[in-house]
C-alpha cells in the first residue's frame, strides 16, 4: 500500500468535518441549539415533540423554527470526536444500543404529518420505524460512558430497525480497518469486531437474524446514493464531500468488509 494513502484517507476526513461545519453551523447560547432548518426539519421537530411526550428527555426538546432557523433544547454532555472514547467500553457500547432500542419503540405511535418531508429515502421492510439515519458514536451524548441522548435527526426516515442498527455497527464495532480503529476511532488496541456486534446487537434486542456484513455494506450503499443525490442537487456539504471523493473511500470500506466477512 502506498504510505501516504492513509494521511491522504485522514485528510479527506478532517475536510469533511470542516465542510459540515461551514455549510451547517451550530450556536449554543442560553441553552438554546440554533442551526440552519431545512426542507425536513418541521417534519422531525413534530417527530422529536411524539418522543418527547412519551416522557423522553433522550432527544432534544424541539422549539420551533424561525426565518430558516432550528431551535432545540441544548442536552448536556460530550459529543462529536469525543464520543469515540465514551464508546470504547462494552458499558458505553450497549447503553448506545438501549438507548436505540428505546427510541424506536417510543416512535412506533408516532403518526407522521401528511406533508411530511424526508431527510433520506423511506425503506420497506420487516419492523419499519422512524429510523435517525446517522446513529453514529458522533451523534450521541455521552456522560461518563454512558450515551444518554440521541443528537441530529436530519436524515430521519421510516424504515426497518436493522437499518438504523447496522449503521451504528459500522461505526461502533467497527466494521473498519485496523488502520481506522486505532487512529480514527482512537482504540488502544485493534477490537474485536465480532464479539463488539454481539455485545450491540444483544443490547438492542429482539431482532430478526440478519448478516452483519451484508446489511452493513447495503447501509453503506444507501448513504453513498443519498449523498451523490443531495450533491447533484447542490446541497452542502454533500456536494464538497462529493467532490473530495467520499464515495471511493466509501467503496473501500465495503471492500475491506467483503474481505473480512468471516471475521465479522
Amino acid at each position: 500500500m502506498d504510505d501516504t494513502q492513509p494521511e491522504s484517507r485522514f485528510a479527506a476526513a478532517d475536510r469533511a468535518a470542516e465542510a459540515n461545519e461551514l455549510h451547517r453551523p451550530v450556536a449554543i447560547e442560553d441553552g438554546v441549539v440554533t442551526r440552519p432548518a431545512g426542507e425536513h426539519t418541521a417534519t422531525v421537530q413534530d417527530y422529536l415533540r411524539h418522543l418527547r411526550a412519551q416522557g423522553l428527555g433522550c432527544v432534544p426538546e424541539p422549539l420551533g423554527v424561525e426565518d430558516g432557523v432550528e431551535r432545540l433544547g441544548f442536552i448536556e454532555g460530550a459529543d462529536g470526536g469525543e464520543g469515540w472514547y465514551h464508546q470504547h467500553t462494552d458499558q458505553g457500547l450497549a447503553s448506545a444500543a438501549r438507548l436505540l432500542r428505546t427510541i424506536h419503540d417510543a416512535g412506533v405511535g408516532w403518526t407522521p404529518p401528511e406533508d411530511a418531508v424526508w431527510g433520506a429515502v423511506p425503506v420497506a421492510g420487516e419492523g419499519v420505524v422512524p429510523c435517525h439515519g446517522d446513529p453514529g458514536p458522533w451523534n450521541f451524548i455521552w456522560r461518563d460512558n454512558e450515551a444518554v441522548a440521541l443528537i441530529d435527526w436530519d436524515y430521519l426516515h421510516p424504515a426497518p430497525r436493522v437499518t438504523d442498527v447496522a449503521y451504528a455497527l459500522h461505526w461502533f464495532a467497527p466494521l473498519r480497518s485496523d488502520e481506522h480503529a486505532l487512529e480514527w476511532h482512537h482504540f488502544p488496541v485493534v477490537p474485536d469486531r465480532a464479539a463488539r456486534a454481539r455485545t450491540f446487537v444483544e443490547a438492542y434486542g429482539d431482532l430478526p437474524d440478519f448478516d452483519v456484513a451484508d446489511a452493513v455494506i447495503a447501509r453503506i450503499r444507501a448513504v453513498i446514493r443519498l449523498r451523490a443525490d443531495l450533491a447533484a442537487r447542490g446541497v452542502e456539504p454533500q456536494r464538497t464531500w462529493v467532490a473530495d471523493g467520499a464515495e471511493q473511500l466509501d467503496l473501500e470500506e465495503i471492500a475491506w468488509i467483503e474481505e473480512h466477512r468471516g471475521e465479522l
